[in-house]
């Protein structure tokens, strides 16, 4: 498996820009063999303040139960103090922001896919199952003399049209949560061992606000902090498609410029 190294500012982002107008949209069939996810992986260096440094635990509450507005998680200052004071796993606002989001000098970015496999034929369930997860080995901060790179985020950006009966189900460490319709689902923040959690979207429409054939986002955000292990499991019934790339805040103006006054958002209202 290789990663291209951080995308150029405006080539790459112009053309992550072009297929997120719609003009290209990778679909993929509710009677496929399997699906395919795009993961951002952002790795980051033992040295940060959240990783290697804490004390494993499960934490709920650490990010609020909606997205931002630029689709990222946001941490809890309320439950957790603006300076993680109240946190056991987390150091506060302005270390946590640097984890979903590309920073120069303290995170290395790189994509790769993930392919979640039908776990029998014609059953429109699909699994992706790594009891081994690094898929940065030797890349970034390199891995800073452990036998695996275990200090690294991950974030998918998906969309789906929720037809009814669907459900989504993760097991993994360290961190996760999943946010379906900009509504966290799944919370299973902490430094911990491989945890479990599900969802029915049926069961949680109305607090989800869900519609019977809108469309709606799906995203996972992970974070590997400690070097014990790396899980990343999850089954769903849910047919995933990538969601259109966002470009980096303070980039989406020039870009607009150069396409003409082009202006894309993933986070559209939904039917």
């Amino acid at each position: 498996m290789s990663f291209p190294g951080t995308k150029a500012l405006i080539p790459g982002l112009i053309a992550g820009v072009i297929v997120g107008t719609g003009l290209m949209i990778p679909m993929q069939s509710a009677d496929a063999a399997s699906i395919t996810v795009t993961a951002t992986i952002r790795d980051f260096s033992s040295a940060h303040a959240d990783f290697q440094q804490s004390v494993g635990a499960n934490e709920t509450g650490i990010v609020l139960s909606a997205l931002g507005p630029d689709g990222k998680p946001v941490y809890n200052e309320a439950a957790k103090g603006i300076t993680g004071a109240s946190s056991t796993t987390t150091n506060g606002t302005a270390n946590f922001n640097q984890w979903y989001n590309n920073v120069p000098g303290t995170n290395h970015t790189f994509t790769t896919s993930l392919v979640a496999s039908e776990t029998a034929p014609g059953s429109g369930v699909f699994s992706y199952v790594n009891s081994s997860y690094f898929p940065i080995n030797g890349l970034g901060f390199g891995n800073e003399g452990n036998t695996s790179n275990f200090h690294f985020t991950t974030e998918i950006n998906t969309e789906f049209t929720y037809t009814g009966g669907e459900t989504f189900s993760f097991t993994g460490d360290d961190d996760v949560w999943v946010f379906i319709n900009g509504t966290l689902a799944i919370d299973l923040g902490g430094v911990h061992g491989p945890a479990s959690d599900s969802v029915s979207l049926d069961t949680e429409a109305a607090v989800l606000g869900l519609t019977i054939g809108g469309d709606y986002d799906l995203d996972i955000f992970h974070a590997e902090r400690q070097t014990s292990g790396s899980n990343f499991n999850f089954t769903t019934s849910i047919v995933l498609v990538d969601a259109p790339a966002v470009p980096e805040p303070g980039v989406a103006a020039l870009l607009a410029l150069g396409l003409g006054g082009i202006v894309v958002s993933r986070r559209r209202k939904k039917a």
